[in-house]
């Protein structure tokens, strides 16, 4: 890439060379993504950066593609494993991602791609690779995707460190009462939230709104519509941006799911759409519903809900995203779409070249770089296919026993997710198996673990 970003925050390799020259960054933080959105890396000096990273490129272990959330190595994948000897992998900075992180003290950002080894291309079952193909495949159709991601957090004025000891018990969340669109509740948490929406808007994450939203403590943070792969390095700076920033301040956050059994869970809405040649690809002459629109946008809608729960598991990767789809809970629990109407799975919005496909599968828990490919290749197949999106559902979905259900548990998931014929084909058969065996590994993880819920419930009464 070329690294010639001049947008606010982003850094060309010009202007990084000339921060580095007067001493106002001396550090690169160089990430890429393990399979569960988290950001992985190592802090360069940043003159080694500009004489070595820049056009060679780092190692890490590859074992990072295959840990469990404790960064323990897990058996049974093909990719890296005990007898293969734990080797490397190569990363390759995406200078167009280079950009200030102005959260941090004299420090630049930028996004690696994994590659396999050095000159051998992309690692397929890496989570930026698996996007990056999808987009590809839009551009070999004449498409650009734009899409924006709405991610929602619960925050608490507990430390990480605190929140830690007290084993996630007993938190202190910074508001107490529902907030939803509540402007004096939020602002007890501008001294957080304001932190945050200044440093992502001088860290090349253009900010759009944010607001309270349904829980306790519980908030939302938009940033602008963009290119895909864009959307999704902004939504992983984001995260990390807002964890970082919380744990200067002595506070902390969770982008868990359903963090509270009694509280709405957090959502990661997925605004997507594309554009040809002509422009907005969405809009048309047609109709379906009260929607004026074109062959693609139906084409998009119907194969977005008919490859939905073969993809539900990088919608809803962890144990705890499926305690989010509750009814009356403002998350889908059934698969049908409507022209703005917050119980259905798929919400259509806008009109014109703002006409988008609003998917409210995604917990806030997500990887983006899976969810946002998982859409797109659903998507695309429909548009190449030529399907017909059913018609609009109209009142309370929740109510719509008739509807498929979104699957209730990761096992569930992960089982229509390892079965599918569509991944295997649209993925790579290596990239089904190796995230078939992450899914396993999570799954097996909890159904060994002894909950507070079972301590609670059966202690004494059994």
């Amino acid at each position: 890439m070329s690294g010639n970003n001049t947008g606010t925050g982003m850094l060309s390799v010009a202007a990084l060379r000339a921060a580095v020259a007067d001493g106002r960054i001396d550090t690169v933080l160089g990430v890429f993504t393990d399979l569960y959105g988290r950001p992985m890396g190592k802090r360069f000096d940043a003159t080694f950066f500009l004489d070595t990273v820049l056009e060679g490129g780092s190692h890490a272990c590859d074992y990072l593609l295959t840990v469990d959330i404790g960064m323990n190595p897990v058996e049974g994948y093909r990719f890296a494993n005990w007898e293969k000897g734990y080797g490397d992998v190569h990363l390759i900075p995406d200078l167009d991602t280079l950009r200030v992180a102005s959260w941090l003290d004299r420090t630049a950002h930028v996004q690696c791609d994994v590659g396999a080894r050095e000159g051998h291309g992309l690692l397929d079952i890496a989570p930026r690779s698996i996007l990056k193909r999808q987009v590809e495949r839009a551009a070999a159709m004449g498409f650009t995707v734009h899409a924006a991601s709405e991610l929602e957090f619960f925050f608490y004025r507990d430390s990480y460190r605190d929140a830690a000891a007290k084993h996630y018990h007993g938190l202190q969340p910074a508001g107490w009462y529902i907030e939803d669109y509540h402007v004096l509740q939020a602002t007890r948490e501008e001294d957080f939230v304001g932190a945050a929406r200044r440093h992502l808007a001088a860290s090349g994450v253009p900010v759009e709104t944010s607001k309270g939203e349904w829980g306790h403590g519980q908030h939302e943070l938009n940033v602008r519509y963009a290119e895909v792969l864009a959307m999704a390095d902004r939504h992983s700076v984001f995260k990390q941006c807002l964890k970082e920033v919380a744990e200067a301040q002595g506070h902390s956050l969770t982008f868990m799911a359903k963090p509270h059994e009694d509280q709405a869970g957090s959502s990661c809405h997925i605004h997507m759409s594309l554009r040809g040649p002509d422009g907005a690809a969405f809009p048309g002459n047609g109709r379906l519903g009260g929607v004026q629109c074109s062959p693609v946008f139906r084409g998009f809608l119907a194969g977005w809900m008919e490859h939905a729960s073969e993809f539900m598991a990088f919608y809803a990767p962890n144990v705890n995203s499926y305690k989010r789809f509750q009814a009356a809970s403002w998350a889908p629990t059934r698969l049908a779409w409507s022209v703005d109407n917050r119980t259905a799975g798929f919400r259509v919005v806008g009109s014109g070249d703002s006409l988008r496909i609003e998917s409210r599968l995604a917990g806030a828990d997500c990887n983006p770089y899976l969810a946002f490919a998982a859409c797109l290749a659903s998507g695309l197949d429909g548009v190449e296919r030529g399907l017909e999106a059913p018609p609009p559902f109209e009142g309370d979905v929740y109510q719509a026993t008739e509807l498929p259900r979104v699957p209730r548990t990761l096992a569930k998931a992960t089982s229509q997710f390892a079965k599918s014929d569509f991944i295997a084909d649209v993925l790579g058969e290596p990239v089904r198996e190796h995230y078939a065996q992450f899914f396993r590994a999570e799954r097996d993880a909890y159904e060994k673990a002894v909950t507070d819920w079972e301590r609670v419930r059966y202690f004494e009464q059994i």
